[in-house]
């Protein structure tokens, strides 16, 4: 799809690279692409600090605001649209499908075991109902950065986001959309029917391309 793409002109030519997103093999705790709550593990320091640092001194990239955008889908979606918040000067555009944003209560009615795996190392391990809305959560829930972080800084990125309506998603990426709609953030936000798979991730992603593309045509 990318070389078709690149080859028909409706994108510009770019470099894709998607680093792992799991702390081990066996895979029993998610990083949801955050850093741990013990400072154990620091997914999201290593890709702010360290991995795009990597990729524009070993490829020949355009080491560049103007050139860099970030696009993922459902938890990678969750950390393109909450990495461009907290860093607005690193990326022309963010894409997100089916990004995985949970509301307050979506976390706090969570099973145990689900709310352990997917972000007790990030939040803390053990936590339940409304305990597990601490600072961690809040400083890492994009429908709290969005009302913490000045709205001239987020709108300072080109945001795209794209939720099946059958997605148990869809509630936290239409309250962003509501937010960000409220504070005059211009966005693009397209809700279209489908769940949380890869039909739904593969009939999308040509726009998102193109729309992370724009952003470097414009750039």
């Amino acid at each position: 799809m990318f070389d078709r793409m690149i080859e028909s002109g409706e994108v510009p030519a770019f470099i894709a690279v998607t680093p792992e997103g799991r702390r081990d093999k066996e895979n029993r705790f998610n990083t949801y692409y955050m850093n741990d709550a013990d400072g154990g593990y620091r997914w999201q320091d290593m890709f702010l600090q360290e991995f795009v640092t990597y990729i524009d001194h070993t490829y020949r990239t355009v080491p560049e605001k103007e050139g860099r955008g970030i696009l993922g889908l459902s938890m990678g979606g969750y950390a393109a649209i909450a990495f461009s918040f907290k860093r607005p000067e690193m990326f022309s555009a963010a894409a997100a499908l089916s990004a995985a944003f949970r509301t307050d209560g979506q976390v706090v009615e969570m099973d145990q075991s689900g709310y352990d795996r997917r972000y007790g190392k990030a939040w803390g391990l053990g936590l339940a109902g409304k305990g597990r809305l601490n600072a961690a959560y809040h400083d890492n829930s994009v429908l709290d950065l969005v009302e913490t972080i000045p709205a001239e800084q987020i709108g300072k990125t080109a945001l795209y986001m794209d939720c099946g309506s059958s997605d148990d998603f869809f509630a936290g990426n239409s309250e962003l959309h509501l937010k960000l709609q409220k504070l005059g953030v211009e966005h693009r936000f397209i809700a279209r029917e489908g769940g949380h798979d890869w039909a739904y991730w593969l009939s999308g992603l040509p726009e998102a391309l193109s729309f992370v593309g724009a952003s470097f045509r414009n750039g």
